[in-house]
């Protein structure tokens, strides 16, 4: 199981996830525990679950966010950076088994006829293309849906890729495992709320948006210096189209592995918003899995030791 770095536990009434039900969204929203006993309201897309939470129709949203093979999720990363002011909560990662599922009795050599996404068959291609190479590929709004046309259908001779949860929604026999191409396929998703930034817990991330003051060169190395001046590490940095300007004109997102709480992380921001005129907070937050903070914990030993030299030299100002 999968848990929120925080390892808190807060009650919500109603989290909107992108659905429907039996998504690798809703197998991961399932592992937490105050999300699974919330009431859980499918949405169709990205936008209209940040539409939902901003209006205050649900508590807090849940969103795929990145793949570890197809990478960002644009939709949703536009979505937080310039069309919602909400804030991330914590990021949930799990293993993504993609499985060929199929009715009661139905083998592998009746398969005719595959039902997924095309995320789902793109990676897949190599087991589909090696272990069914005559089977017509269709496409389906999602995995869940997927599954469920293969229940809802009479037809021995077709299939769906999907993940287990949605074959034991819809009463399916999982033909064949893990049949993705790639080994260590996971997910990661956002839990996004109108407002409140979690408590540090000494492993987190801060995302933020920063726009360029002006395109010219040497503009992201000044950005990239105050993060290096500062030995902060970045899990993550990419650029993205501002929406609002022409070709070329490009903000840049990071992902920081500090909280907005660290005096180092806080004097960076100070310093870009200085610098860049325009930086957008998405939120600090716990984050997954075991990560080294050595060398920010010694950043911030020798910030600790340079700040009270200096205020011991500002002491004796008249």
């Amino acid at each position: 199981m999968n848990e929120s770095g925080s390892g808190q536990v807060t009650a919500f009434g109603r989290v909107g996830f992108f659905g429907p039900f039996g998504t690798f969204t809703q197998q991961a929203l399932q592992t937490q525990a105050d999300l699974a006993a919330a009431e859980q309201i499918p949405f169709r897309t990205v936008p209209d679950i940040l539409d939902a939470v901003q209006a205050g129709v649900v508590d807090v949203g849940f969103v795929p966010i990145e793949n570890s093979i197809e990478g960002m999720v644009n939709f949703t990363q536009d979505a937080l950076a310039f069309d919602h002011d909400l804030v991330i909560q914590r990021e949930v990662v799990i293993d993504i088994e993609h499985c060929l599922v199929a009715r009661p009795g139905v083998r592998l050599t009746d398969i005719s006829t595959i039902y997924s996404i095309p995320v789902a068959t793109a990676q897949c291609h190599r087991y589909l293309r090696e272990t069914l190479p005559e089977a017509d590929i269709r496409a389906a709004n999602s995995t869940a849906d997927a599954a469920k046309t293969v229940a809802e259908s009479d037809a021995t001779n077709i299939a769906a890729l999907a993940p287990r949860v949605a074959a034991d929604l819809f009463g399916l026999d999982v033909v064949a495992a893990d049949v993705a191409d790639h080994a260590g396929n996971q997910t990661r998703f956002l839990l996004v709320a109108r407002d409140g930034v979690p408590a540090p817990t000494g492993h987190d991330k801060t995302a933020l948006v920063i726009y360029q003051r002006a395109d010219e060169p040497g503009s992201l190395i000044s950005i990239l210096q105050e993060f290096a001046a500062r030995r902060i590490n970045l899990s993550n940095l990419f650029s993205r189209p501002t929406k609002d300007g022409g070709l070329g004109d490009y903000c840049f997102i990071v992902y920081a592995d500090a909280h907005v709480s660290d005096e180092l992380l806080a004097d960076t921001m100070r310093s870009l918003h200085a610098k860049q005129g325009r930086v957008k907070f998405l939120g600090s937050y716990p984050a997954v899995g075991e990560h080294a903070d050595v060398a920010r914990a010694d950043a911030g030993g020798r910030w600790d030791v340079a700040d009270a030299w200096l205020a011991a030299i500002r002491a004796q100002i008249n």
